[in-house]
């Protein structure tokens, strides 16, 4: 019988003995970019559709390299006998949920970073602490149920007054801790995936009003001219605090007049340019800022240059003295600034502009970030003079 790909949303009836039982994993393109493959439901004896989508993947290179990779892994799968239909363990064989949870952490520390090695390790220590305290205590990675983590979920949120978005966060992470348990086929599907998102209240963090920048200005420029580049840096450039504090001078390119956020530093890991304001650029020069090495951080202990970064405390420490200062409540945080200047810039120059300058990938997203090193900047966000 001929194996030729079958109609989009289609159940058709075919013997288990007259095919493989699956078709080959293939890219689509155009408005919506997925592959997706046919294996036949055991429920049901008949073909039905798996589908993965990679729009959420911003540039079409990337695309491209991921079906690749995807198409490659999901054909292996499903030649060695795997089937995402199946609602049983593929290998009968039993595993320790010890045993598994030492291999993921042997997975991520290879894979990570230092600082999403530490936050998933906590996640984890948490997570096995409270299975350990349940009766019977589950042992075995089969036992990690839709039931038991929805139950887990609920101890935190309900128990233990987490917020919503605390706890979308550990299930986010039981969610990937799962989705490799599938991977190495101690699961045959994941627990997490029926448990939805809670809604999140909107965020604490509000951003400065203009008269409070302008305010925060006209003090620093006085005070401390180096906490005002700090500032300056955070509104103008909307680079994460724990990115700021791991520049360094060979960063700036003034002749071009960007800052390159390497990947290394970069919370997703992902290099990207973005402008450097003109404003900044004076500043640097008043302060002197290139009389230094090149190799020296931006932002030292006491945030002049050095050759170690500061500590991650060095501008929320800072920034709570400011505040304290003008009697600022504590919803307007240090990163207010970026929230603040990415308001000032979209309504002073567009919204597309600001989406480049945050390092968006999508006006509507904030934690898709675009990629590489030669990434135009805009020059009207290099000539935007904005109130700090």
């Amino acid at each position: 019988m001929s194996k030729k790909m079958l109609p989009s949303d289609t159940l058709t009836q075919l013997p288990l003995s007259d095919s493989l039982g699956y078709t080959y994993p293939r890219l689509h393109t155009g408005k919506s970019w997925y592959v997706d493959f046919y294996a036949i439901d055991p429920a049901t004896n008949m073909f039905r559709r798996k589908k993965y989508c990679l729009n959420r993947i911003p540039s079409k290179k990337l695309r491209r390299e991921q079906a690749t990779e995807m198409i490659t892994t999901l054909l292996n799968l499903l030649r060695s006998g795997w089937n995402p239909w199946q609602l049983f363990i593929v290998d009968d064989s039993s595993t320790l949920l010890k045993n598994a949870f030492d291999l993921y952490k042997e997975h991520i520390k290879r894979q990570l970073k230092e600082r999403s090695i530490t936050t998933n390790l906590s996640f984890l220590h948490l997570f096995s602490d409270y299975l350990s305290r349940q009766r019977p205590a589950p042992t075995d990675v089969r036992h990690l149920t839709t039931a038991l983590i929805t139950k887990y979920l609920d101890h935190l949120y309900l128990k233990k007054h987490v917020s919503a978005r605390t706890r979308n966060n550990y299930r986010g992470f039981l969610s990937t801790l799962c989705e490799f348990f599938v991977s190495r086929k101690m699961l045959e599907s994941n627990p997490v995936d029926p448990i939805k998102l809670l809604k999140e209240t909107e965020k604490k963090r509000q951003p400065l009003t203009k008269s409070m920048l302008k305010r925060l200005n006209d003090y620093l420029s006085e005070h401390d001219r180096w906490m005002l580049l700090a500032c300056r840096l955070e509104y103008y450039t909307f680079i994460r605090p724990g990115e700021l504090r791991q520049l360094k001078i060979n960063d700036i390119n003034i002749m071009e007049m960007k800052i390159h956020v390497n990947g290394q530093i970069a919370k997703n890991g992902r290099s990207m340019n973005v402008a450097i304001n003109r404003e900044i650029i004076t500043l640097m020069i008043d302060l002197g800022l290139f009389n230094y090495p090149g190799n020296m951080y931006i932002f030292g202990s006491d945030l002049r240059p050095s050759l170690t970064p500061a500590d991650k405390n060095l501008f929320p420490r800072e920034w709570g003295k400011i505040r304290d200062k003008f009697c600022w409540a504590k919803c307007y945080q240090f990163y207010s600034l970026k929230d603040s200047g990415i308001r000032d810039l979209a309504n002073s120059v567009g919204i597309v502009v600001a989406r480049d300058q945050a390092r968006h990938s999508d006006i509507s997203t904030t934690n898709r970030y675009l990629q590489g090193r030669d990434t135009p900047v805009h020059d009207a966000a290099i000539n935007f003079k904005g109130v700090l």
